[in-house]
């Protein structure tokens, strides 16, 4: 009788011991940086391209490391991104290309800027859900996602008035709070080095003063300086060794506001391929009379149209009656080596490559070439020299990079090629918990 009377006062003690200890004891913060267009061996063989980046190299030793990651089709930035949160295809996750299919030009250049059109539910959905703080600075396609500290992605006009547009759409009052601290917030399309170390700045800041659980952080100057010279430049290299500090600032910040633990994941979206000729697919359909146009040169109907992504398109039929006519024309063009097409994927392969739902042949450009959406002039013509991406993702050169250290994950593990469906399990594993509808693995479980 005693035992459990002592046991009766003694238990709202021990319960209120143990949930002081839970309050004190910090969450470990899971950041998810993103180095747009990072190549993995830019990391991997630092040494061998006189790269000095130690922090990313700090990575790769005392955590896990892929040799490559195969990018999602097409390999380009929105669609990839939106993979790493929700580890499916983006035929299945809604986000199949940068911009909206849009031959007739309404959107005024719109992107797929808005989360609703995300139709799985993505790492900041199912964390925030959990309770957890999340944010976000600049990460893709997060126009009114369910994060709890918001920074879109998001622009219009690139003059001073885009700023008050971002403000407008992410969560309210942080952009004013936190510019009164760490100065103003990079306008509209700025997507320079200086740009990522303005927003560096909006990431330590959240870290530190609002201690998110997962964050998200977008940088994006490699791959604008890459688009210009090329990969593998003296001045890309130069841009990559900048935005190396700021992985160490991001990285010394989570450690502060983890009390000394965090576990930080580098990835990125595809890899870059150097080309200077241009095709123009839509101009070879407007000479088949699939396109026509008004007296401005625009679009007045078509039926069928190539939806481009860089070294890549979707070809859009407007009848399926005119299928037959468009393979013959793409394969034609496939068989000439000197029109720079690689390849003509059917909807069966489209299908298997987990891209472009609606799109009833998908064209791959060899290296070297890039698609243009030009109606006019020449199929094949010289281009400015630069880098492109968006090619078939069984280029091995548009790999991308995946780099995680901290608690939880085994150092010096090299996990080899991976698919950029592995990036979200394996993260919502570390953050404890699930994403049923993800539909890659967990690369830390053992088997």
């Amino acid at each position: 009788m005693l035992r459990r009377i002592l046991f009766s006062l003694l238990l709202p003690l021990f319960t209120c011991a143990l949930l002081v200890t839970a309050q004190q004891s910090p969450s470990v913060p899971v950041v998810l940086i993103s180095i747009d267009g990072l190549k993995p061996d830019y990391v991997l063989e630092a040494d061998k391209h006189g790269l000095k980046i130690p922090h990313l190299r700090r990575l790769m030793v005392e955590g896990a490391y892929a040799t490559g990651v195969v990018s999602a089709l097409p390999t380009v930035t929105y669609p990839n991104h939106t993979t790493m949160v929700t580890g499916v295809s983006p035929a299945r996750h809604g986000i199949v290309a940068n911009t909206p299919f849009d031959p007739f030009d309404k959107n005024m250049g719109g992107w797929y800027w808005y989360a609703e059109d995300i139709k799985v539910p993505t790492l900041w959905d199912v964390a925030t859900k959990a309770g957890m703080i999340t944010a976000n600075v600049d990460w893709p396609v997060t126009v009114g996602a369910k994060i709890v500290y918001n920074i879109v992605q998001y622009w219009r006009a690139s003059t001073p008035d885009d700023r008050k547009l971002t403000r407008a759409l992410s969560t309210p009052g942080l952009l004013t709070e936190a510019e009164q601290v760490v100065g103003p917030y990079p306008a509209g399309y700025d997507y320079t080095v200086e740009a990522d170390r303005q927003r560096s700045r909006f990431v330590t800041y959240i870290l530190t003063s609002k201690r998110p659980r997962f964050m998200t952080v977008y940088f994006s100057g490699l791959d604008e300086e890459q688009h210009s010279s090329g990969p593998y430049s003296q001045q890309a290299f130069a841009g990559l060794e900048e935005i190396d500090q700021l992985v160490g600032r991001v990285r010394e910040a989570a450690e502060s506001a983890g009390q000394g633990r965090a576990v930080i994941c580098v990835v990125s979206d595809h890899g870059f391929l150097p080309s200077d000729k241009e095709v123009c697919l839509n101009a070879a359909l407007r000479q088949a009379g699939l396109i026509q146009v008004d007296e401005k040169g625009k679009v007045k109907s078509w039926r069928a149209y190539a939806w481009t992504s860089g070294g890549s398109a979707a070809i859009m039929v407007n009848n399926p009656n005119d299928e037959e006519r468009v393979r013959t024309i793409l394969q034609r063009l496939a068989d000439d080596p000197s029109s720079g097409v690689h390849r003509v994927l059917d909807q069966a392969a489209v299908r298997e490559l987990g891209g472009f739902p609606e799109a009833a042949f998908v064209i791959g450009v060899k290296a070297g070439y890039r698609l243009s959406g030009s109606l006019e002039g020449p199929v094949i013509r010289p281009g400015k020299p630069g880098g492109t991406h968006g090619y078939l993702p069984e280029l091995r050169e548009m790999d991308a990079s995946f780099f995680l250290a901290g608690p939880g994950v085994p150092s010096g593990r090299n996990l080899g090629r991976i698919d950029m469906r592995d990036v979200a399990p394996t993260l919502a594993a570390l953050l404890g918990v699930t994403l049923p509808t993800a539909e890659g693995r967990n690369l830390l479980q053992t088997k």
